[in-house]
């Protein structure tokens, strides 16, 4: 005889698909301001009589924000909740999505921050929701957040010269905001079914109670416990900073190091360099299904990882191949990401540990991430050369791939 859901299982199963599809919609809004400035930079710069330093500030203003930020933005989603926090990031977005659009170089910079700091909500928002509310399907719901944050990046890049050719660079800029818009409809109401599911969960009558602090989280804990999650915390530090240094140098600069090594022209360089943001969606979907085939965490770690460094050590010793180099760090970046913030997701003993560790990890990583292109630039024009800036970065990846080999060794309660 054949057995059907019952209609509460069929409902929870419809509300957990709207409140996935809410929060990718949120997703795609956290790259895509940043990534639709630099295909018309230029324009900008023009239009604003800005030098090129002007115009780097309005493109690294953002990322800077995601270090400075972090800790200020896990201390409001705890005060109000990821419910209020990513409906607040969504109108950020849009507002500093619009001003920086307005036409001067003061409300360009003054969006540009907004931007950062409502992405830095959204950012630490995130990862609460998945660890609260996906928690058992943490890999594949963070591998689905980070390929779509990668397509919303990737269409940005691709559409925003053409729209700026047909409509100028301010509405081309500004037309991103629709996004913002799209996601603020859809999370409004998810948000507020999620809260009314907290109040109903309560006793008839009970008060308000808080959820448990960050701090009374640990001390649930025995000592080795406390021990264990902060060791698990500074080693994915670690590994984030590498994995964000090594994104936004190679953001940076590719183009450049493919000009430079491979003699391609300046839009045969930018093509070529395309398919490390546009194999990341790839990267992102890899992982889940890895972890569904049982393989061990650090089997999936050392993968990510040894197809990050095929990029800089592929471009040193086998530049003719750079096509699969590409291809391959830019599925890593994407899958390692999903790697980092599934074991902050599935290892914490909490949702307020999660956030708290995903605000350090984010605040360490983004801090190196600000660095990256000046460092790189800097060792380039030191060198007169590549390979140096190549070799820095294979070290960075490499002492990543350390961090992560540590992390994501099984915990000693871990069954699996």
């Amino acid at each position: 005889m054949t057995s059907y859901p019952s209609p509460s299982a069929r409902d929870d199963g419809a509300r957990a698909g709207l409140l996935l599809a809410a929060l990718l919609l949120v997703a795609l809004n956290l790259r895509a301001p940043i990534t639709s400035l630099p295909p018309v930079v230029d324009d900008v710069a023009a239009s604003l009589g800005l030098t090129p330093a002007g115009a780097g500030l309005l493109t690294s203003v953002p990322v800077l924000c995601f270090a400075l930020c972090t800790p200020l933005a896990s201390v409001l989603v705890a005060r109000v909740g990821p419910e209020l926090a990513l409906g607040a990031s969504m109108a950020g977005i849009f507002a500093g999505t619009l001003l920086r659009s307005t036409g001067s170089v003061p409300t360009a910079l003054a969006g540009s921050a907004l931007l950062g700091v409502a992405i830095t909500i959204g950012n630490v928002a995130v990862p609460v929701v998945i660890t609260r509310d996906f928690r058992r399907r943490a890999a594949a719901v963070t591998g689905a957040y980070s390929a779509t944050m990668n397509l919303g990046s990737t269409f940005t890049t691709m559409l925003t010269v053409p729209l700026a050719t047909a409509f100028g660079w301010q509405w081309a800029l500004a037309g991103w905001g629709v996004l913002a818009v799209v996601a603020l409809a859809a999370w409004v109401p998810a948000g507020r079914r999620l809260a009314a599911r907290g109040r109903a969960a309560a006793p008839p009558g009970a008060a308000r109670v808080r959820p448990p602090s960050a701090r009374a989280e640990l001390d649930a804990l025995d000592a080795h416990g406390r021990s264990a999650v902060r060791r698990l915390v500074v080693l994915l530090s670690v590994a984030f900073a590498g994995q964000a240094f090594g994104y936004y140098a190679v953001t940076a600069w590719l183009p450049e190091i493919l000009h430079d090594r491979l003699g391609m022209t300046a839009a045969g360089a930018g093509s070529a360099a395309a398919p490390f943001q546009l194999c990341a969606v790839l990267g992102s979907f890899l992982v889940p299904a890895a972890f569904s085939r049982r393989l061990s965490a650090r089997a999936v770690a050392m993968l990510m990882a040894a197809m990050w460094i095929s990029l800089p050590l592929g471009l040193l010793l086998a530049p003719g191949l750079w096509w699969l180099w590409v291809g391959l760090s830019g599925a890593a970046q994407g899958g390692n990401f999903t790697v980092i913030f599934t074991l902050v997701a599935q290892r914490s003993p909490g949702v307020a540990v999660a956030r708290r560790s995903s605000a350090v990890v984010q605040t360490a990583g983004y801090g190196c991430a600000v660095l990256a292109p000046t460092v790189m630039g800097a060792v380039h024009e030191a060198t007169h050369g590549w390979t140096a800036p190549l070799a820095l970065v294979a070290g960075v990846l490499a002492t990543m791939a350390a961090a992560m080999w540590v992390a994501s060794a099984r915990p000693a309660a871990d069954p699996a």
